[in-house]
């Protein structure tokens, strides 16, 4: 991976609802590409808890997006503990219903906030601007 964002590389983002619909609305919301400038997204969906820890200790997520809402374990508090427990945790992106909930994303150390319902455009530009910034931040090994 380069030091910029390359439209060579595929990039991993998880996406964690217990609702079907939620992921598949972000899922549609975003496609293949959340910008012509960035590679090829792979698609990981999690329904519950487990599913998401197993794959962001995997290493191999470029960005999680976690909806605020899901329950038993809602993506607010799962960012929080992320944020405190992976080391180089990858950026996340909390869904939620109220943009007066803005302040628990900032207690989460959420890296963004998409809002519901789903604006496909907003989202696009929203993962797209901090897949460049991850993608940018990752160094060059040779």
């Amino acid at each position: 991976m380069s030091g910029t964002a390359s439209s060579a590389v595929n990039l991993t983002v998880l996406v964690y609802s217990q609702h079907d619909e939620v992921r598949a609305a972000v899922r549609s919301a975003v496609g293949r590409r959340a910008a012509s400038d960035l590679g090829r997204i792979d698609w990981v969906e999690c329904a519950n808890y487990s599913q998401v820890k197993d794959q962001l200790d995997s290493g191999d997520v470029d960005l999680a997006i976690l909806d605020g809402d899901a329950q038993p374990t809602g993506g607010v508090g799962l960012a929080r503990q992320f944020k405190n427990e992976i080391t180089d945790c990858p950026p996340i992106i909390v869904i939620l219903l109220r943009e007066v909930d803005r302040w628990l994303a900032a207690w989460s150390q959420a890296d963004e906030v998409i809002l519901r319902p789903i604006d496909p455009v907003a989202v696009s530009a929203t993962v797209a601007k901090v897949l460049r910034a991850h993608v940018a931040a990752i160094p060059v090994i040779r």
